[in-house]
């Protein structure tokens, strides 16, 4: 009767699990499709796999169809190393990725170096020390590779790291985040200009509505800079809009390599580009924008030969709840534009903070 009654306490507490593991399931599906921001999806997706499956460090490989048809690795968590992020690529035309989406399950070390040994991959998995690799199948197709790290915990008498139960549940959120990271690239590839890589205006407006109603809400500082670059149609007209569309996607990393991960910059329009600088006061915004402009005028463009000297000119608009209380993101765009036009005015190359007298809060146009 003991027995009976311990085996009926065994499948209770079984089915009890698999309810609680497909609750978290469904806070995972729900966490991952509320997210549309590449980074924060894929920490999420770690994390998410660290709690459920109790390993110390994870990790995404993310396919870069874009520029190079590599899976490079974006996102790695370790509670023991947090700093150790190293930069690792699988090629796409590896037989491990091919293996990983022809089997469709979760697969061990030993699994992989079995079946794929000329696997370049090999050597970057064994840096990785992974207990567990994961394939992130979007509709066959292999849209991330996931890997999990050493857990807490080992079961000594099985001798195995995870049971098949733990594997088809890795799988399950597996599949969850192909489809949200799915989600997330078709998002960031329609907002994202593919000549300079930097976001476009519509999406630029959309962050800057956000931020600076977050900024109103918590009286905080949110600064925005608009660049032009000089003289522009000289390139196009003297050595061709090939020369034209190399200095705009020059300008544009220059632009990049100086902010902070958190920054927003975009392409506005032809040759403008403008930047949002969150939580950042007047002297700080003006120091960021003089950084750039120096940086871009000190840079050797070089284009079939020709060394060209490029310059910039910056307009730099700050909110501020007492002094700048705007409360449309137009109008501060409208003021960046016209410190922008008081730097041309006076000479280009240099930059210019716009006072709020510039622009009326009134303006219609901003409505």
């Amino acid at each position: 009767m003991a027995k009976r009654t311990c085996k009926k306490d065994d499948s209770i507490a079984q089915y009890e699990r698999r309810i609680y593991d497909l609750e978290q399931l469904i806070d995972i599906a729900r966490s991952f499709s509320s997210t549309i921001d590449t980074n924060t999806l894929l920490e999420s997706i770690v994390f998410s796999c660290m709690a459920q499956l109790h390993v110390a460090d994870a990790g995404i490989f993310v396919l870069d169809s874009l520029n190079s048809d590599n899976f490079i690795l974006k996102t790695k968590q370790n509670i023991m190393d947090p700093n150790n992020n190293k930069n690792y690529q699988i090629a796409y035309s590896d037989p491990a990725v091919s293996f990983l989406t022809e089997n469709k399950n979760s697969i061990t070390m030993d699994i992989l170096q079995k079946n794929c040994p000329d696997s370049a991959a090999i050597k970057i998995f064994q840096e990785l020390n992974p207990t567990l690799i994961v394939p992130l199948l979007q509709k066959n197709h292999l849209s991330g590779i996931l890997f999990l790290g050493e857990r807490f915990y080992f079961d000594a008498e099985t001798g195995i790291d995870y049971t098949e139960y733990e594997k088809n549940l890795v799988l399950s959120i597996g599949s969850l985040a192909a489809i949200a990271i799915n989600n997330a690239t078709l998002i960031e590839r329609s907002s994202t200009d593919m000549m300079t890589q930097l976001k476009l205006k519509y999406f630029f407006f959309n962050v800057l509505t956000e931020k600076l109603d977050n900024a109103m809400s918590e009286k905080k500082p949110l600064s925005v800079i608009m660049f032009d670059i000089d003289f522009f149609k000289h390139f196009n007209d003297t050595y061709g809009h090939e020369c034209g569309d190399y200095v705009l996607k020059q300008v544009a990393f220059l632009i990049k390599q100086n902010l902070r991960e958190e920054d927003l910059a975009s392409r506005y329009g032809g040759e403008e580009f403008t930047v949002l600088l969150n939580e950042t006061t007047k002297d700080a915004a003006i120091a960021v924008a003089e950084r750039i402009r120096s940086c871009i005028e000190n840079h050797d463009f070089v284009f079939n030969n020709q060394h060209m000297h490029v310059t910039i000119s910056c307009g730099v608009a700050v909110f501020d709840h007492e002094s700048n209380p705007v409360t449309i993101a137009k109008q501060l765009v409208n003021q960046a534009d016209q410190g922008l036009y008081m730097s041309k005015h006076n000479g280009r190359n240099r930059v210019t903070y716009a006072p709020p007298s510039l622009v009326s809060l009134d303006d219609e146009e901003s409505k």
